[in-house]
């Protein structure tokens, strides 16, 4: 089969070759393959090229961390039957950028439906870490006010969505009026151009010097830093990742005068210590996508020939919404 392969740690662009005869493991026990359909990108997918992201899979490896497609080959344990067409993550090395895949059965789910696989492939890792964030570790209330830094992005436009439909007051910051409007198409009823404007001052202005009482932040560095200017007394920062480049140093001292809590989110680490929690997620997040609550927000398809420059894209930030590929 072909597939995209790291035979090396580095820059993706330099480390990335695309195979043309790859072999796939036989699924065992309670694994499954999956001819891909669509596979979406995310930021750790250039992380895992780097060898900065917290699993690293033994060389070489498949990236691609999101797909959707359909079963056509099981392990005797396997939840899922042949021909059954599903969404989640596949199991690393065997990642999503390729025309097969392996992944565990807790680790896929049926797509309901109709839905196209690129909107399936667009919705799993996004929306759980939303989810997770937002409902598990921060416990967002109704009313309450949340600030969502990057919103104009895959994991951005979701917690937009999600925090609206919770039924909290969505500020949103993004780079460029394009972006902005994004957001307030998505829910936000107040989108922030951080390349013009001062979030902390307009945040606390909205909210008449009290703050939010959630802020989500997968940028980090100075986003972080600001973010604890004009975050609510009880208030709850959850850092998602630090898409920015630097992770922030949080200053204790500070956190104990205004009383406010910083709370970390590895999703990855919810799929192997509670499948049940992702499984709960998926079924939640499942009922909100066939009310109308949320959407996941494709802004390009590319094929996986293009995946380069396509994750470079991503990379440089000049999108909005996920980018997917299809074989």
């Amino acid at each position: 089969m072909r597939a995209w392969q790291v035979f090396e740690h580095g820059e993706p662009s330099e480390v990335l070759q695309l195979c043309e005869d790859v072999d796939l493991p036989k699924p065992a026990g309670e694994q499954v393959e999956v001819r891909v359909e669509a596979c979406a990108l995310n930021f750790a997918d250039s992380l895992l090229c780097r060898g900065n992201y917290q699993e690293k899979p033994p060389l070489p490896f498949t990236p691609g961390l999101e797909l959707a497609g359909m079963v056509v080959a099981a392990g005797p344990d396997a939840h899922h039957g042949l021909g059954t067409r599903v969404l989640g993550s596949p199991m690393l090395p065997h990642g999503g950028f390729a025309e097969h895949a392996l992944a565990r059965s807790h680790d896929v789910f049926p797509i309901f439906g109709t839905v196209s696989s690129t909107e399936a492939a667009a919705f799993h890792v996004t929306y759980q870490t939303a989810w997770f964030a937002l409902c598990r570790r921060a416990h967002l209330q109704p009313g309450e006010t949340l600030v969502v830094h990057a919103g104009a992005g895959g994991v951005g436009s979701a917690a937009i969505q999600l925090g609206t439909a919770v039924g909290a007051h969505v500020i949103a910051t993004a780079g460029g009026e394009a972006k902005v409007g994004q957001c307030r198409r998505h829910g936000a009823e107040i989108g922030i151009d951080y390349d013009v404007e001062d979030f902390v001052a307009v945040v606390n202005d909205h909210t008449h010097g009290r703050g939010a009482d959630v802020i989500f932040d997968p940028v980090g560095g100075d986003t972080f830093d600001r973010s604890t200017k004009c975050i609510a007394w009880e208030g709850r920062i959850v850092v998602i990742g630090a898409a920015g480049g630097n992770y922030a140093e949080a200053r204790t001292n500070h956190a104990l005068v205004k009383n406010y809590s910083v709370l970390g989110l590895n999703w990855g680490g919810y799929r192997s210590r509670h499948p049940e929690l992702v499984a709960e997620a998926h079924d939640d997040l499942m009922g909100m996508w066939e009310h109308g609550s949320i959407h996941p927000l494709v802004s390009d398809v590319a094929s996986l020939d293009e995946l380069p420059g396509t994750l470079a894209k991503l990379a440089g930030r000049n999108s909005t919404g996920k980018l997917v590929l299809t074989p």
